[in-house]
């Protein structure tokens, strides 16, 4: 195990772009962290970050990690980057590493990354700030109570709206190599979420298509799956919702219950039903909802919080790499069955999934 740091957690932030921000004014804002480097391979945005949010700003992040010695790097970059970051961190002897969603595009690429982390004895936690939402906690709860009984259906709607001009800020964006679709982007965490609630996918089978924008990879897509325990579920995922975002929700049903959790980023309860009503549920409206001012929700905070506690006491990540890798190989399996046109089994071994590829 690593060793524990008495001061406040040396701390290096990699990728100074939109997700980069959100984690380095969080960063910025918690009371044992230090914020010592900004990494980009456009020095001009590490500098901008290192003005605004603390540290000093480096083109390379092992020469940020041989200068400042962080015992906590952030990579927040492009998802086909985030396996070689991961790596040149293990190597580099980083001891705790925060991977942005999703953890790589290559299942190979996530194996390698939890393979390396092991040997170097690094502390590899992946985001998925959405399980931290306030109706999704209860909602987890709930599956655990076992309030649902007989598990039947769950449902994901991604309806989300980004245009041309979204995808033209970068070069990466909507590119196979580096992006993937809304399925790898956008609905990543909603992919999460599903398994996390209904438990592991036997098989799915996936259709995608591009409407709105001039992209590579989809702007739209549905997905059809069968879990291990016998209950179905339904992804629905686009960013071609117009003329803005609509939402981001799930819906849970159950022979006993059924909880729809909606808003834009799964941060509102709409329905909560059960055949045994809990004295507590009539204020389950009141009490577990959230209303963010963007599709990241609030999650983020709180996530980052868990990590820094966690680094303290030496506690294990609530989302490490092996969790983190079973929604990459849900995803990675959506693009296969496209690819293919096949109804694809899990345990996935990918053949045609182009998602990291280019």
């Amino acid at each position: 195990m690593p060793e524990l740091p008495e001061t406040r957690i040396k701390t290096a932030v990699v990728g100074c772009g939109r997700i980069g921000i959100r984690h380095a004014k969080i960063l910025a804002n918690l009371p044992d962290v230090e914020l010592v480097a900004m990494v980009d391979v456009d020095r001009a945005r590490a500098q901008e970050f290192a003005r605004a949010y603390g540290g000093r700003p480096y083109g390379d992040l092992t020469e940020a990690v041989v200068a400042e010695r962080p015992e906590l790097v952030n990579i927040c970059t492009p998802s086909g980057s985030h396996a070689a970051l991961a790596l040149a961190s293990a190597a580099a002897g980083v001891s705790n590493l925060v991977v942005e969603k999703p953890m790589a595009l290559k299942l190979s690429d996530a194996d390698a990354m939890i393979r390396a982390c092991d040997e170097a004895g690094t502390r590899l936690y992946v985001v998925m700030q959405n399980r931290y939402n306030l109706p999704i906690t209860k909602l987890r709860e709930a599956v655990d109570q076992g309030r649902f009984g007989k598990l039947v259906l769950g449902a994901i709607r991604v309806r989300w709206c980004r245009r041309q001009d979204y995808y033209n800020q970068d070069a990466w964006r909507g590119t196979w190599a580096h992006d993937g679709g809304v399925f790898a982007n956008q609905a990543s965490h909603h992919v999460d979420m599903l398994s996390y609630m209904m438990g592991p996918v036997a098989s799915l089978a996936a259709m995608t298509t591009t409407r709105l924008v001039s992209v590579e990879v989809e702007d739209t897509g549905v997905c059809i799956l069968k879990f291990e325990n016998g209950a179905l579920g339904v992804i629905e995922a686009t960013t071609a919702a117009r003329p803005v975002d609509l939402e981001g929700s799930i819906s849970i049903l159950g022979e006993h219950g059924t909880v729809e959790v909606g808003g834009f980023a799964m941060n509102e309860i709409k329905v909560w039903r059960f055949d045994d009503p809990q004295p507590e549920d009539a204020e389950v409206f009141e009490r577990y909802k959230t209303n963010p001012p963007d599709v990241y929700g609030f999650g983020h905070h709180e996530y980052l919080k868990d990590v820094v506690e966690a680094i303290k006491t030496g506690t294990a990540p609530f989302v490490d790499g092996r969790k983190g890798r079973v929604s990459l190989e849900l995803i990675n399996a959506i693009y296969e069955s496209v690819e293919s046109g096949q109804e694809i089994h899990l345990p996935l071994e990918p053949r045609h999934s182009r998602l990291g590829r280019g």
